[in-house]
């Protein structure tokens, strides 16, 4: 790290103009809106662990699934916004005031982003009692009998809901919702047989493919995934669709602009360290932004009026 990146991680963990304490001065908590094993919560845990050390605080990961991420959204933007209380989320938060009818909290005035942390494929994961041997001919199955295969989704405008209607509409193929509480509860059931389709995060997906649990169809990215660089994308496999699933970290709105730097820069740090990066290169991930606070609310910003619009029609 350079010299000034360091006296600028320096100047932002010492005394804060927040109660003239210095920050932090306990541990960080760091909510996941979802059940634990899915692909957020593991790349939660592997941020808390780099991440601890730099502060020099724990970071501990906590669990709060519901209402498509909304439950644990409105308990970090309820929380005291002193940076002691984050949100993980992905790409889902982006739509929560889409699909959640009369929110508690608007996720988009009431939590603030840090930074952009990662990004990644889906991938569409099959049972492998499917009787198709790739993408293609999966969709002409789907095509000739509308409603024949059903798909593990998380619901509410989750990830693995968000990409199944790209690819629906993309393919020309109509194909059954069943809901789950959380990405490794549907993955289950792909393994068991009793669902047909499950688009997942690379960060699981990957390792599930690779376990022979199910079969890796295709990524949704624009280019193929250096940790499964045999697995083509939908448009390759003629599925007119993109996505990038990505994955930031949250505070409450009011949170000091000083803490939210603090926040920023350690966490920049801590992906600027081979062991987060090689991990996270290692769960799927295409691209690590590590963004600052003004580009993260650009990216934000973008992402949220994109998906509401598709999400939409």
């Amino acid at each position: 790290m350079s010299r000034l990146a360091r006296r600028a991680l320096a100047a932002c963990l010492v005394l804060l103009p927040v109660a003239a304490q210095a920050f932090p001065d306990r541990p960080i908590r760091l909510v996941v809106p979802y059940a634990a094993g899915g692909a957020t919560d593991v790349i939660a845990r592997v941020l808390a662990e780099a991440l601890g050390p730099i502060l020099p605080q724990p970071v501990v990961v906590e669990n709060r699934a519901g209402g498509g991420g909304m439950v644990g959204a409105e308990a970090v933007a309820r929380a005291t916004a002193d940076g002691h209380t984050l949100l993980l989320n992905n790409t889902g938060h982006a739509v929560l005031r889409v699909v959640v009818e009369r929110p508690p909290v608007d996720p988009h005035t009431s939590l603030t982003g840090i930074t952009i942390l990662a990004e990644s494929p889906m991938v569409m994961l099959v049972a492998n009692t499917l009787p198709a041997r790739d993408l293609r001919e999966f969709v002409a199955l789907a095509r000739a009998a509308p409603g024949r295969f059903d798909y593990g989704s998380t619901g509410g405008g989750g990830t693995l809901q968000m990409a199944a209607i790209l690819f629906q509409r993309a393919a020309g193929v109509q194909m059954n919702e069943i809901p789950y509480r959380g990405g490794a509860a549907a993955t289950l059931d792909l393994a068991a047989g009793r669902i047909a389709v499950v688009f997942d995060a690379g960060a699981t997906a990957f390792q599930t493919a690779r376990g022979g649990q199910a079969r890796a169809f295709a990524v949704t990215t624009a280019e193929r995934n250096s940790t499964a660089p045999d697995v083509p994308t939908l448009r390759e496999m003629g599925v007119d669709a993109e996505m990038a699933v990505w994955q930031a970290v949250f505070a409450p709105a009011a949170t000091p602009r000083p803490v939210r730097e603090a926040l920023s820069v350690a966490i920049a740090r801590a992906l600027a360290g081979e062991g987060l990066r090689a991990r996270l290169a290692g769960l799927g991930a295409d691209r690590i932004p590590a963004l600052g606070l003004d580009a993260t609310d650009a990216y934000l910003a973008a992402e949220v009026t994109r998906w509401e619009v598709l999400m939409r029609r």
